[in-house]
């Protein structure tokens, strides 16, 4: 939180849902208030990230849950001002991540589990679905375990999804083996500036009590719609321009209706997962 910010437990709550919620919320404390009003960041200063700090910030990474403790995941840092150009230049839409010190690629790695079934003289049987599935858990955890910690350390982030369409590239840059593929990108750095909270979907349609029960969803859509600006329709190419932009859940329909990265699986096969 800047100074003169409401911190409140209320006032956070009110920031990420639009709207006064209908419970009280316990005193805050100040990691709790950082988590509440975390925020993207697209917007870094020039100032390196000191190597004390992201040394403890990869330790908050790695003090993540992992499934069964088998820590199936890599983070792979980057810091070379002409990789990160290079991973911007690849994506085209987010010249901003040239501005970004540091750049980690939290990487599922099966490979390891492979090297320590040899080692001991034993057959890795769990080349599937399964195993790959957990390794991405296990990753994506420790990457929400490093961007909280890096909001409590007063640095923003910005998790790059978009890794995964340059696969070709990504992996031959950072040296990737069989068995190890990027999950997600993530920039991190001191933000120039901070973007507004971004509202999330009430909790009645995100949070099931007892049973799953999404028959709320579509009377929900019209406020929650309401509280997001309009942005850049996706695909117009495919489902027509809309000059006065798109609400959220248009926007995601669109998105969701054309297939993303329809080889990536392909390309996992490719590098030794069966994926069975």
């Amino acid at each position: 939180m800047k100074d003169g910010e409401d911190d409140t437990g209320a006032a956070l709550l009110r920031a990420r849902f639009g709207a006064e919620q209908d419970f009280a919320p316990p005193e805050i404390s100040p990691g709790l208030a950082a988590i509440l009003d975390r925020r993207v960041t697209r917007r870094y200063r020039p100032e390196p990230v000191p190597e004390p700090l992201l040394r403890t910030l990869l330790a908050a990474a790695q003090s993540a849950p992992s499934k069964s403790d088998l820590q199936q995941y890599s983070i792979v840092v980057v810091q070379d001002a002409a990789k990160i150009a290079a991973v911007a230049d690849w994506i085209g839409t987010m010249p901003w991540i040239k501005e970004a010190p540091v750049f980690l690629f939290f990487c599922g790695d099966i490979r390891r589990g492979r090297r320590l079934c040899d080692l001991r003289g034993l057959e890795h049987a769990n080349d599937n679905v399964d195993t790959f599935l957990n390794a991405t858990a296990d990753a994506a955890l420790a990457m929400a375990h490093l961007i909280l910690a890096a909001e409590i350390a007063g640095l923003g982030t910005c998790p790059i999804s978009y890794v995964r369409n340059h696969l070709e590239r990504v992996a031959p840059m950072l040296a990737l083996p069989r068995g190890v593929f990027p999950v997600a990108g993530l920039t991190l750095g001191w933000p120039a500036a901070r973007n507004a909270p971004s509202p999330r979907l009430p909790q009645s349609v995100v949070v099931h009590r007892e049973r799953y029960d999404d028959g709320g969803l579509e009377a929900a859509l019209p406020a929650y719609d309401a509280l997001r600006p309009p942005a850049k329709p996706r695909y117009p190419e495919v489902h027509g321009p809309r000059p006065e932009g798109c609400r959220w859940s248009e926007n995601s329909a669109r998105q969701l209706s054309v297939p993303e990265r329809f080889g990536f699986r392909t390309w996992l096969r490719s590098r030794g997962m069966s994926l069975d």
